[in-house]
């Protein structure tokens, strides 16, 4: 045991002390400072766009130029010819030509640049609102009546439960809670797994280039070396995971009487997140991350140069980014989709999507239990595997690929079992 804690000792210091794993922790926070900076420039610095509004219609004229908003506002030109000069003369953003055909209302927008998407739907919602206006008013309907019969109907859910005796118990819905929840979980996987997984192949690739695996090998065992570098590595993510626990408490404690903070965190209580819910989410993370390193350092050990861990961790960033992408949009807005219910019990996939269907309250914890013990099981069994062909993997230089020297050292260790 003294040999492999000196490799985890050795791989854990080498990275927790190099310039690259503080940049780690501290890009996140930059870039939050950055986004958080730009966002306050962009909204004490945005102009509202100016919209001129051209319609043989006064009445529709006079109710435009009545309407400002955050994102624009409309004011009347007199005609299309003068609206052209405002808008050559950068008086106005944009201008508007507004019929009136059989109760129908057409708005033709002129504008050097996109006002955006959503200005764009605004400006339709303004004019649909005019139309039903004009098409109420020939029916004899009030302006107050027609507000009234557009009134969005009013929605909520409420979850409830059945007691032993069968009767039904009102409980408190926290599933859009627990989404932001598993939603920053599964950006934080996705980062953390693409990061350490070149970390842990870089590692093992690096030695194996340098053909110093032999001498290594001479003096403790292929497993020993495997368990201590993909224990070194891990230990570095726990401790990056560990001080963003550190600084969310202290900064928590700091700014949590500010106002910003407080309309973030304005009806959402601890218990709200501390529960079930939170444990499995960290198991399967835990786990996720365990599985995607186990299979990285596999993938590095078939390579012969450090050069190579990229393409060599190729399975592991496809994975990944297909649980990923699967969790965040599609589990997001069809949790009960057959594919989701499916991939949810399927190790590496079920890390990223089974906490989203836990958010969703689409799984009970009995689901989410028997995924995890598949999870558990299959990394332990793929661990055991990859130690196993390690002692193969690591002195097979092979130029034919990974496919190649995944062959080879599968033979090899066939060989060796066979002679034993």
């Amino acid at each position: 045991m003294r040999k492999f804690w000196i490799i985890t000792k050795d791989v854990y210091l080498k990275n927790v002390k190099s310039i690259s794993f503080l940049i780690m922790i501290l890009v996140p926070f930059i870039m939050m400072g950055i986004l958080y900076i730009a966002g306050n420039f962009a909204q004490q610095n945005s102009e509202v766009n100016k919209i001129g509004v051209i319609s043989d219609n006064d009445e529709i004229s006079r109710q435009l130029t009545q309407v400002k908003t955050k994102e624009f506002e409309f004011q009347k030109s007199d005609s299309e010819k003068s609206a052209q000069k405002e808008l050559s003369d950068e008086k106005i953003d944009a201008y508007m030509v507004v019929s009136v055909e059989n109760d129908e209302v057409k708005g033709t927008m002129y504008s050097e640049n996109s006002l955006g998407q959503s200005t764009q739907l605004l400006i339709q919602q303004q004019l649909t609102g005019l139309q039903s206006m004009i098409r109420a008013s020939k029916m004899g309907v009030s302006p107050e009546e027609v507000a009234s019969l557009s009134q969005p109907a009013g929605l909520t859910r409420q979850k409830i439960s059945f007691n032993n005796d069968g009767k039904m118990v009102i409980g408190e819905d926290n599933s859009t809670v627990q989404y932001v929840v598993s939603y920053v979980a599964t950006i934080i996987l996705f980062i953390i797994i693409l990061t350490y997984a070149q970390i842990i192949a870089q590692e093992i690739a690096s030695e194996k280039g340098t053909r110093i695996m032999e001498v290594i090998l001479s003096s403790t065992t292929a497993q020993k070396h495997f368990y201590g570098k993909l224990t070194g590595v891990l230990l570095v993510a726990v401790t990056q995971m560990a001080l963003y626990g550190v600084i969310f408490g202290v900064g928590y404690s700091q700014f949590r009487n500010m106002d910003f903070v407080k309309n973030i965190l304005d009806g959402i209580s601890m218990d709200m997140i501390i529960g079930p819910f939170l444990w499995y989410s960290l198991l399967f993370m835990f786990f996720g991350i365990l599985i995607f390193s186990v299979l990285a350092a596999l993938c590095g050990s078939l390579v012969n140069k450090a050069e190579d861990t990229a393409k060599a961790i190729l399975p592991v960033t496809y994975l990944s980014l297909g649980g990923y992408m699967l969790g965040l949009i599609l589990g997001a807005s069809d949790p009960n989709n057959i594919v989701i219910r499916v991939t949810s019990y399927i190790p590496f996939l079920s890390s990223y999507i089974m906490p989203v269907r836990l958010a969703n309250e689409t799984v009970g914890m009995g689901g989410a239990l028997i995924s995890l013990i598949l999870l558990v099981a299959v990394t332990f069994v793929l661990m055991l595997l990859s130690a196993n062909m390690y002692k193969s993997n690591v002195l097979v230089y092979s130029e034919g690929g990974l496919w190649t020297s995944l062959k080879q050292s599968i033979s090899i260790m066939r060989n060796e079992r066979k002679k034993a």
